[in-house]
């Protein structure tokens, strides 16, 4: 740790309720984005009052809030942005997370006490694009994707302790360079560079060859373009050696599970860390348990090298709103039936990881049921306690653990 500075352990909040996961089950800080100037458009994200709700529910938990304006803005854009900061500074934004180096300067003119972090899509791979940040009065730098810890070293070496560093620990890797990419524009119109992206490649494809189709094969199917997840759940101590105090989360168009899985999974091996234990077993397999293309570690130890090998994760299968005299209510994500057995993933260490044989179940007007199978109805599981916000989930049946 950088000067016994606390790290952070920063989660994506793609909405309200991704936000409550992400507080609930350990973050430290969270970021969003408003309704424009965000790099994600397909997230539903937050109008003013969202906003104004969201710092509060941060802070109220002692959480830090950050908003991002990392879109990469034409004039157009920019006649929102004096009001837009003056409103984020009313609702005392933590700090906004900006790309484009003419918003980054007038932000720091027009609110110069509203924290300015640069954001990772302004590529800062080197000591004296960071030490030209610091110039600025930026006070944090999220750093590239590419580089190594020994980079990122450096890169630390070279400034102030003011100014933090944010690098990204868990989630998808871009595979254009910093995220930088045009093949969404190209295929769909939607540009990346404005939030706007399909991810196209992340989809299964079937190339043809003078009219006949041919495959890339691999076990399971064609992603000719999509890398293996970001996954540094076991080496945060290289990450923090390295002088980073920021440890961050991708995953804004993820699911509450994703989000509520890979949190408490780094909070556990932060905590690990700060008592100088290891990252146990049941660590490593909880963010297997997370939707994911297989795991590598990024650059941080040179090039990546691609896993073969792909990891099942498990079904979502409920998701707890709260506790009745009756049970607890879920709100069904994939179907399950009276019988089964489902494991429970929950902030509270006494419930989580435990299993339950779901009992006979009541839909909302009281009626009995065996068999939860609408979406987002919510099912009473009589006799049944857990803690709000708490998730049910199962194995998918090839669901192995990879150390």
């Amino acid at each position: 740790m950088l000067n016994n500075k606390k790290i952070e352990l920063l989660a994506p909040a793609g909405d309200i309720g991704k936000l409550d996961v992400a507080l609930e089950y350990g973050a430290d800080a969270v970021y969003l984005s408003g309704k424009s100037l965000g790099m994600r458009a397909a997230c539903k994200n937050f109008d003013y009052e969202e906003l104004k709700a969201a710092s509060l529910a941060a802070h109220l938990r002692g959480a830090k809030f950050y908003v991002t304006l990392n879109i990469f803005p034409n004039d157009d854009d920019l006649s929102v942005v004096a009001e837009y900061l003056d409103y984020l500074n009313s609702i005392h934004t933590d700090g906004i997370i900006v790309s484009d180096i003419g918003l980054i300067k007038k932000a720091l003119t027009l609110q110069p006490s509203l924290n300015v972090h640069v954001s990772t899509q302004a590529n800062v791979l080197n000591s004296d694009t960071a030490r030209f940040y610091a110039d600025m009065g930026v006070k944090r730098i999220v750093l590239a994707r590419e580089l190594s810890l020994k980079q990122i070293r450096r890169i630390r070496d070279s400034l102030s302790d003011k100014v933090e560093l944010e690098a990204f620990v868990h989630g998808a890797m871009c595979i254009s360079y910093s995220g930088r990419c045009l093949l969404s524009a190209y295929m769909s119109g939607r540009s990346a560079n404005r939030g706007e992206c399909n991810q196209a490649c992340r989809m299964y494809f079937t190339p043809e060859n003078n009219g006949e189709p041919f495959e890339f094969i691999e076990d399971d199917g064609t992603y000719i373009f999509g890398g293996n997840d970001l996954n540094m759940v076991n080496h945060l101590k290289d990450v923090t050696d390295a002088g980073v105090t920021s440890l961050k989360i991708e995953g804004r168009v993820k699911s509450e599970y994703y989000v509520g899985c890979v949190v408490n999974a780094y909070r556990r091996a932060l905590n690990a860390l700060y008592t100088g234990e290891t990252v146990s077993d049941d660590i490593i397999r909880e963010v297997q348990k997370a939707p994911n293309r297989g795991f590598n570690t990024g650059f941080y130890y040179g090039q990546p090298v691609r896993s073969a090998t792909t990891v099942p994760f498990y079904d979502f299968c409920g998701l707890v709103r709260k506790s009745t005299k009756s049970g607890c209510v879920v709100e069904m994500r994939n179907r399950f039936k009276t019988g089964d057995k489902l494991e429970v993933l929950s902030p509270d260490d006494n419930y989580h990881n435990s299993e339950i044989i779901v009992p006979v179940m009541l839909d909302e007007e009281g009626n009995e049921l065996t068999d939860a199978k609408v979406t987002r109805q919510l099912v009473t599981l009589s006799g049944i306690t857990l803690p709000p916000l708490s998730m049910l989930r199962r194995p998918q049946k090839s669901f192995e653990f990879i150390k």
